[in-house]
């Protein structure tokens, strides 16, 4: 098993056959010293940074239906909002006086938000704080949307493929979204210049070891600066409520695997890790994360925001402990500077 890391680690790919290996070893000191590569690779780039992102979430109005989500059009029974400018940039404010030197702003695909209104609300915090990154993750949009934001002084998108299968990608979503499109999107944001994020769900409903496959052959095509994985959890009222959730163990593997085929990329451990373990946040460093976004939004949305059941929005993902997150990390031997934290 260690003879299949060191092949992956030489030459930055992964064989379908390799990953199944990987995916279902139980041999306990081989996943040690994967995670021990992985870490080690990231440490050989970054040093011992880890990256704090500022997380505004900025509505939860979404004319998407996705089988998974928990802000889905259909769901009943939640309370909609959608943050004004003045309250974004009072959560800038707050992130910067924190420490923060990246706002990461996401949403639900919401027409209020259109063109007009964020690209004034780009604008300002890039007036503002000049010395920040200014991410978006706020879904599909055309080319000429996303130049726009560009221009308007947005550093980052953060998009997830959610899978590189087409198959598999119609299995979690409705019909009237487009596989080919959602494609174009990742296309379109790097050639305009755009650091770009991927990323996908561990355990979602149908995934198999050859669409896992297929989601590590498109990072590698794709080269995005940043890939955001964490496992599946299922919510309430969704066609999935009743699908076992991802594991945090094939979460792990996968962060390192993907730091050992793309060393480079900015890899979060994710607040859905820190949903299903306690130190999950830890845990994805060691396996070579190397970014966490704490919860800037306004605390009486935060738990509104539910994409999934159960979501954590206070404790160490709240914005509010980022001394206690520092010291935490700083007994992983890491430091948590405040830096935009830019893909090298």
């Amino acid at each position: 098993m260690k003879q299949i890391v060191d092949h992956i680690a030489q030459t930055r790919n992964v064989a379908l056959e390799e990953l199944a290996a990987l995916l279902t070893s139980e041999d306990h000191e081989a996943l040690q010293y994967l995670f021990g590569r992985a870490h080690d690779e990231a440490q050989r780039i970054y040093g011992n940074k880890i990256f704090m992102r500022g997380l505004i979430e900025i509505s939860n109005h979404c004319k998407n239906d996705c089988l998974y989500c928990g802000i889905r059009r259909s769901r009943q029974g939640i309370a909609r909002y959608r943050l004004d400018k003045e309250q974004i940039l009072e959560c800038c404010q707050q992130g910067y006086g924190l420490g923060f030197r990246t706002f990461v702003m996401q949403g639900g695909e919401d027409a209020w938000f259109n063109d007009d209104r964020l690209c004034d609300i780009v604008a300002a915090i890039r007036s503002q704080y000049p010395d920040c990154a200014i991410t978006l993750s706020v879904g599909e949009r055309s080319r000429e949307s996303y130049q726009r934001l560009y221009d308007a002084g947005a550093d980052r998108y953060l998009l997830r493929h959610e899978t590189a299968d087409k198959r598999h990608y119609e299995k979690l979503h409705p019909a009237e979204m487009s596989f080919d499109n959602r494609q174009r999107c990742l296309r379109d944001l790097k050639e305009i210049g755009f650091q770009v994020g991927c990323g996908f769900m561990v355990g979602s409903p149908y995934q198999t070891f050859e669409t896992l496959y297929q989601d590590l052959q498109l990072i590698r095509t794709l080269q995005p600066e940043m890939v955001g994985i964490g496992p599946f959890i299922p919510t309430a009222e969704t066609p999935f409520a009743d699908r076992p959730a991802g594991t945090v163990d094939a979460t792990l593997r996968l962060i390192a695997i993907i730091r050992l085929i793309h060393p480079h990329a900015l890899l979060p451990a994710t607040t859905a890790l820190g949903t299903l373990h306690p130190q999950g946040r830890e845990l994805g460093i060691m396996a070579g994360a190397n970014v966490i976004m704490p919860n800037l939004s306004p605390v009486a949305h935060r738990k509104d925001y539910s994409i999934y059941d159960n979501k954590l929005a206070s404790g160490s993902e709240a914005a509010e402990t980022v001394e206690d997150s520092r010291a935490r990390l700083k007994l992983l031997g890491t430091e948590v500077p405040a830096d935009r934290g830019d893909f090298q």
